[in-house]
């Protein structure tokens, strides 16, 4: 009964393999967390601007998130792209996207 809820790593889709997925280092975290609440004029608290953090929950709307991101890219000297922009929702993302776009450029 046991196997019929295991699963071989090789059979996941391939959005979700390792290869897809790059995890942000957390001295880029801490710079995304800093120019986010520096955007939104809020305090740069880790329990306010947490990874798990939505934008939306931090007050941002479609706007913000726009600024945010050109913030980041400006930041970072990256650039996210829209479809890159489009996986973002939480500071977690964001940071794992820049992560990402850096690891692409070196």
């Amino acid at each position: 009964m046991a196997s019929l809820f295991t699963t071989s790593v090789t059979h996941l889709p391939s959005r979700l393999t390792s290869t897809q997925f790059t995890m942000a280092e957390p001295e880029t975290l801490k710079i995304v967390q800093t120019t986010i609440a520096k955007q939104l004029s809020i305090d740069d608290d880790e329990t306010t601007v947490a990874p798990a953090t939505k934008f939306v929950d931090l007050g941002a709307d479609s706007l913000d998130t726009v600024e945010i991101l050109m913030a980041l890219e400006e930041q970072f000297g990256v650039s996210i792209g829209e479809s890159g922009a489009e996986n973002i929702s939480t500071v977690q993302d964001a940071a794992d996207q820049i992560q990402k776009v850096k690891a692409a450029d070196a």
